[in-house]
């Protein structure tokens, strides 16, 4: 099952990053196989910065998800209004173009989607 999770608001990412967590457990658990990807646009981008992420202790939920092949997907357009570069962000992340495009491109590669 492929599954997209739309992140824009920072508020919403322990939620989310539990949410995720419980899919991957499940997914172990029940020998299911889960392609999880986080689109993450608008101001939601600054927690990737690594070091926002390191000091919120958010960096290691981050990385143990990114090890689970979960991908970490952050808006170009978001991160150019923000003045954010790619080597400020966790190395696990990739940059896509257009965030609203991807979650767009997702559904018709049939991601199902869950919007934080």
């Amino acid at each position: 099952m492929k599954v997209l999770y739309h992140i824009d608001n920072p508020s919403k990412w322990k939620l989310t990053v539990e949410n995720v967590k419980n899919m991957v457990k499940y997914g172990k658990e029940s020998g299911k196989t889960f392609e999880i990807g986080i689109l993450v646009n608008s101001v939601a981008v600054i927690d990737l910065k690594e070091q926002i992420a390191v000091n919120s202790k958010m960096y290691i939920k981050f990385d143990e998800l990114a090890k689970e092949n979960v991908k970490f997907m952050a808006c170009h357009n978001a991160l150019k209004k923000l003045t954010i570069t790619k080597e400020e962000l966790c190395s696990f992340v990739e940059i896509v173009p257009c965030g609203v495009a991807t979650i767009a491109e997702k559904h018709e590669e049939g991601y199902c989607y869950i919007k934080a």
